[in-house]
């Protein structure tokens, strides 16, 4: 699949960013400048989302899949690869399958484990389920403003940061009617198989785990997506791997806490 992207810088080491669940690469912009002046940065919007194509199909294999065609269509051997959530189980997953294609890896408020039960029952928003009902249920037939859209989700998801974050989804077709750009049903299918795991993480302990690169867990101090208790688990996958926390920040680090999410990367690439 061909991803739709945006280019940032004109030299140094390529460096690719992966937005997470209902994101897209839209959502980066102020990071991707602010690393533009070392890097040449690209970032991807995944499949289902943004303006790259729909497809039936969503699993961490075909997105990892997705990764190394955009790569290999750039001529970009080897890259610092930068994922949030989803995106991290995505770079990932392209880590343990092509390690001498990653420079380094960045993986932002995620870790390689599980997170159906969190998707049902976190209390700091609605769980990805009521998010993806919430949407898909409204009426965007009859709404003639985003602010109609921002009330009508209301009621579902509280939280007005929240709600700014899915409506960024939302275009205006030809017509001038809002249409979602994500596809919302292909999402709903394959929710589960999102929030699992996205790595055969015995296979890789086994073999020792992934080497070769450094490796780098940002976790938003007032996440409960990064737990202490899975740095065990990320060591095991990732030996080299440093993991630090990012105070004031939640989930969406890179909304909350940008600057402060830049200089911790640039810290850890050594710039």
């Amino acid at each position: 699949m061909e991803l739709f992207f945006r280019k940032y810088g004109e030299s140094g080491t390529p460096l690719v960013i992966v937005h997470g669940l209902y994101g897209s690469g839209d959502n980066w912009t102020s990071v991707a400048r602010n690393l533009s002046g070392t890097f040449e940065v690209y970032v991807v919007d995944q499949r289902n989302h943004g303006q790259s194509p729909h497809a039936g199909i969503h699993d961490y294999d075909s997105m990892r899949d997705d990764l190394l065609e955009f790569m290999d269509g750039r001529g970009i051997g080897k890259a610092v690869l930068v994922g949030h959530s989803m995106g991290g189980k995505t770079i990932m997953n392209f880590a343990a399958t092509w390690p001498g294609r990653v420079e380094a890896l960045v993986v932002l408020d995620i870790a390689p484990r599980s997170y159906v039960r969190l998707a049902a029952t976190t209390r700091a928003v609605p769980g990805h389920e009521g998010m993806i009902d919430a949407m898909m249920e409204l009426d965007l037939s009859t709404a003639r403003t985003r602010e109609e859209l921002d009330s009508a989700l209301r009621p579902k998801i509280g939280s007005g940061r929240v709600r700014s974050f899915l409506l960024k989804n939302i275009r205006r077709d030809d017509h001038g009617n809002f249409v979602w750009r994500m596809n919302l049903p292909v999402l709903s299918n394959n929710l589960e198989r999102i929030m699992e795991e996205g790595l055969d993480t015995e296979k890789i302990v086994a073999l020792g785990g992934i080497k070769g690169f450094p490796v780098l867990f940002i976790a938003g101090e007032q996440s409960n997506y990064i737990r202490p208790e899975d740095h065990i688990l990320i060591r095991s996958l990732f030996p080299a791997a440093e993991i630090v926390v990012l105070p004031g920040a939640g989930h969406w680090l890179h909304a909350e806490q940008p600057a402060l999410l830049v200089k911790n990367i640039r810290y850890f690439l050594d710039i």
